[in-house]
C-alpha cells in the first residue's frame, strides 16, 4: 500500500493547474489513482438525468479529483504551504509541518 503525505480532513491549497491558489478540505483520497477531491476546488458541470434522489435533473455542480502532486499542505501555524515530512517522536511515527517543525 502506497503512503501519502496528505490525507483526508488536511486542509490544502492547489499549487497548479486551473485552479491554482485555492484551499479547501480534503474529503476523499483515491490512492490507486494519486487523486484528492478537495472541497469547492476543481468544480465541474455534469449532466444528470431525473431520479427519486434528483427529481429534477438537470445540470449538478461538483468537485472533481485533482492529482495530489498539485496539492500543498496548509501549515496550521503560519498559514503558508508547507512539504510534510515523518519521523519518529517519543515512539511513534508522525508526520510533521517542514517550515514549523510541529507534529500535524
Amino acid at each position: 500500500m502506497k503512503k501519502l503525505k496528505i490525507r483526508t480532513g488536511d486542509t490544502v491549497r492547489v499549487i497548479a493547474g486551473d485552479h491554482k491558489g485555492a484551499e479547501g478540505k480534503v474529503q476523499r483520497i483515491d490512492i490507486a489513482k494519486d487523486r484528492a477531491i478537495v472541497e469547492g476546488t476543481n468544480m465541474v458541470s455534469k449532466h444528470e438525468k431525473p431520479s427519486a434522489k434528483n427529481p429534477q435533473g438537470g445540470i449538478v455542480k461538483k468537485e472533481s479529483p485533482i492529482h495530489i502532486s498539485n496539492l500543498s499542505l496548509i501549515d496550521s501555524k503560519s498559514g503558508d504551504a508547507t512539504r510534510v515530512g515523518f519521523e519518529v517522536r517519543d515512539g511513534k511515527k508522525v508526520r510533521f509541518a517542514k517550515k514549523s517543525n510541529e507534529v500535524i
